[in-house]
């Protein structure tokens, strides 16, 4: 088989990519391992805790013990179906922050800043403002992306928006318009009551053209002769054959899976391939560096008032939920429930946020473990820019074995300093005027935690990843040494190869990344055409008047827990 463009992942870049170079009259290929995402599981939009935890539809990573979370090994969920980790993700869409592209521009990914991508944003959203409304020069109205809110119709998410604005922090209509900052509706990328991931935006639509070609089997290496990339080594069905690329091979495997292909076919650092007996092809030190991700922990609070989801956390209840939606794609179920959202900064001095919040309605693990007290919710919070680093790394030459995973969380004492204000903070939230008829009592940490060392205890136990795992194969200038893709997304060293997910990010971004990595699919497709790019759009966004000397609006720096 062979197509102009070969794509190694249906993920959200790659689903991105394979309707864009095909709406141009390329002809595509494909290659995905995972299976259908037909079914309940994956389409119900408050079933999200399932797919995730499914072998069917997830690799099952786990990281290396973590030294600085007590030698925990944390599980790091990647979609293994189409529309990938958009298939089995929370759904939340958060673009980023203006100032996150902008550090990308100044770290050497020229053509990334905020005015280069969001045209790009506008170019893939079909957005929907709830009756809270938004900014809608800021956003897109017809691609194929539904941007949605939840309905938002349990109190306890007005009290939530309304307590972060009495602590100081004011709500903003739309944190993907103008305004990151403060507390407001959370989006999500659900419509007409169905998870619309990137394989029901991109893919599904991409495939009904006949120059679009789904091929199922385990990529095992990029075939490369004379130094250009001429196709992809598959197996499926027992047997080996190469898929042939006329013109270019993009990999779009995910953050842990490109840069572990990238090293299986001779790209990386020489003396790691040599390890495994790979020969080298690019010595690129930077494959596998640079892994970043947000740890996060659930705040959560015991209710005193039995509103809360946990009344319809038994076999019935979810049951009568399913069928509804089953029916008529209403209901609770036509909801992930995240549905408010929170961004701070923690100190004066810091530009823009840095703690991000999740609130749901209801004290319950990803897994789907509720709390042992019954009527709670929760808060998830953690710090946006970690400063530790980790690597991706093989374990051996055999393409079937999982890669070695290691974050090196919470290794930077910053860290630590930021995660415990992240804590106290949240506590400060909690306890504002708006709260006061639903806490009856912290459920976690606990209200006898309240030392530093309690504070660092219970993140060493307790701190998740957030599934944000991102910054493996860095992007930057062509006379980087630890850049392996420049900024056309083009592997340095190798011609005819690309990269175009969540890997290529410099900097992990502020939020969830389903979004930004969706756009550098929709971005890459005109590098990789050869387009010219969408024209820059240079609006500013809203920065807050005193960011070095006071750290919310309402209060200034002595009112800081």
């Amino acid at each position: 088989m062979e197509a102009d463009f070969v794509i190694v992942g249906a993920g959200s870049a790659g689903c991105a990519l394979a309707y864009r170079l095909s709406e141009a009259g390329a002809s595509v290929i494909v290659i995905e391992h995972g299976g259908s995402d037909a079914g309940p599981f994956i389409q119900m939009p408050a079933a999200l805790s399932y797919p995730m935890n499914m072998a069917r539809y997830d690799w099952g990573f786990r990281t290396e013990p973590e030294p600085h979370l007590n030698g925990r090994r944390l599980v790091c969920p990647r979609g293994k179906v189409i529309g990938g980790s958009s298939s089995i993700n929370g759904m939340v869409y958060v673009r980023g922050h203006p100032r996150d592209f902008d550090h990308w521009a100044q770290a050497g990914a020229r053509g990334w800043a905020f005015a280069d991508v969001l045209p790009y944003y506008r170019r893939m959203e079909h957005w929907h403002p709830g009756p809270e409304g938004g900014d809608p020069d800021w956003r897109g109205s017809d691609g194929p992306l539904h941007v949605t809110r939840g309905p938002r119709d349990n109190p306890l998410h007005a009290a939530f928006v309304e307590a972060g604005r009495q602590a100081g922090y004011g709500t903003t209509a739309d944190y993907n318009g103008a305004r990151q900052e403060g507390f407001g509706a959370m989006e999500q990328t659900v419509w007409q009551g169905r998870r619309w991931s990137a394989a029901n935006a991109y893919l599904k639509p991409a495939l009904t053209r006949p120059n679009c070609t789904l091929v199922r089997g385990l990529a095992l290496r990029v075939v490369i002769e004379e130094g250009r990339a001429r196709g992809v080594a598959i197996r499926r069905s027992g047997a080996e054959e190469v898929i042939s690329a006329r013109r270019e091979v993009i990999l779009a495997a995910s953050s842990i899976n490109t840069p572990k292909l990238l090293m299986l076919s001779g790209i990386g650092p020489a003396g790691h391939l040599a390890e495994h007996g790979i020969g080298v092809v690019a010595d690129r030190p930077g494959v596998g560096r640079n892994l970043q991700d947000h740890l996060e922990v659930y705040f959560q609070i015991a209710s005193r008032q039995p509103i809360t989801l946990y009344k319809h956390w038994n076999l019935w209840s979810k049951g009568l939920i399913g069928m509804r939606w089953l029916v008529t794609r209403t209901g609770l179920g036509a909801s992930n429930q995240i549905e408010s959202v929170g961004f701070i900064r923690s100190r004066p001095g810091v530009d823009y946020p840095d703690i991000q919040y999740h609130f749901l309605p209801i004290a319950v693990r990803y897994d789907g473990q509720a709390a042992a007290e019954g009527h709670g919710f929760q808060a998830h919070v953690g710090p946006m820019r970690s400063a530790s680093r980790g690597e991706v790394t093989l374990r051996s030459a055999d393409p079937e074995e999982a890669p070695r995973i290691f974050f090196n969380y919470m290794s930077e004492a910053s860290d630590w300093a930021e995660f415990r204000t992240a804590l106290r903070l949240t506590r400060e939230i909690f306890a504002q005027p708006a709260m006061r008829p639903y806490v009856k009592h912290e459920i976690q940490p606990g209200a006898d935690l309240q030392s530093d060392d309690d504070l660092d205890g219970f993140i060493r136990e307790h701190a998740e990843s957030a599934y944000h795992p991102c910054g493996t194969v860095r992007m930057g200038a062509a006379d980087d040494p630890g850049a392996v893709v420049d900024p056309e997304c083009r592997v340095i060293g190798v011609a005819g190869l690309r990269v175009a997910d969540s890997s290529i990010f410099p900097r992990i971004t502020n939020g969830n990344l389903n979004a930004p990595s969706i756009m550098v699919g929709e971005k890459a497709a005109d590098h990789i055409l050869g387009k010219g790019m969408l024209p820059r759009d240079e609006r500013a966004p809203w920065e807050p008047v005193d960011w070095e000397g006071a750290q919310r609006e309402g209060a200034t720096a002595a009112a800081l827990v």
